[in-house]
């Protein structure tokens, strides 16, 4: 059973969200608020496996909820899905950077809310490669690195090569198919990745590498 906790400043909308999550067999609504700072009291008493999360909300909004909840250094962190009514870049770029899992708009159909708590819950991206490619890429400038900072990257040369393909944009089948693998086997690397580097899931690996000057 994967635990959800809804977190959105109108109410109509928080209950319709509750409505479509719980009738599900495999999810359960643990709780709902209306402020970003209920959702970090709420997330620490319930420990909801994922936060579905607005952005504009009074107090403090989504994104800082989002950072305070899923943020580096966060003892617990929790996987937030964010939903909002706002289709800007810039929104999703902050909120990914505040350890967000992934991201969706309010009019997205109730199958892709279901499906994306399912990925986020199993630790994976919500954003399609091709997406997060454009997205990350688009704010590169502001994660790189400046010049002279070391590169203590904790790989093998052959996960450095699947980081690299994974930051571009391909797809685990891409991956393998650009170094003549198996698909089981570039699961495997991407773990490995994941592992090593203390991430919780591809976006932030994307992340990870452009911050480390990996991609070009």
């Amino acid at each position: 059973m994967i635990r959800v906790l809804v977190c959105d400043d109108q109410a109509l909308i928080r209950t319709g969200f509750a409505t479509i999550i719980d009738a599900q067999p495999d999810l359960e609504v643990v709780g709902e608020c209306g402020d970003g700072l209920a959702a970090v009291d709420q997330a620490a008493r319930l420990r909801p496996d994922v936060v579905v999360m607005d952005v504009r909300m009074p107090g403090i909004d989504g994104i800082e909820a989002t950072r305070r909840l899923a943020g580096a250094g966060v003892d617990h962190p929790v996987k937030v899905l964010v939903v909002t009514t706002f289709n800007v870049d810039e929104y999703v770029y902050q909120a990914l950077r505040a350890g967000a899992s992934g991201f969706l708009l309010k009019d997205a159909p109730p199958a892709q809310l279901l499906h994306g708590i399912r990925t986020v819950a199993g630790g994976a991206a919500l954003l399609a490669p091709e997406v997060t490619r454009q997205l990350v890429g688009r704010y590169a400038t502001r994660i790189r690195p400046a010049a002279g900072v070391p590169d203590d990257v904790p790989l093998t040369a052959r996960e450095l090569e699947v980081l690299r393909l994974l930051a571009g944009g391909r797809s685990n089948s891409e991956i393998a198919a650009a170094l003549v693998i198996s698909h089981e086997t570039v699961k495997t690397y991407v773990s490995r990745i994941l592992t090593k580097l203390e991430l919780r899931d591809r976006v932030q690996a994307v992340v990870y590498a452009y911050r480390r000057g990996l991609v070009l």
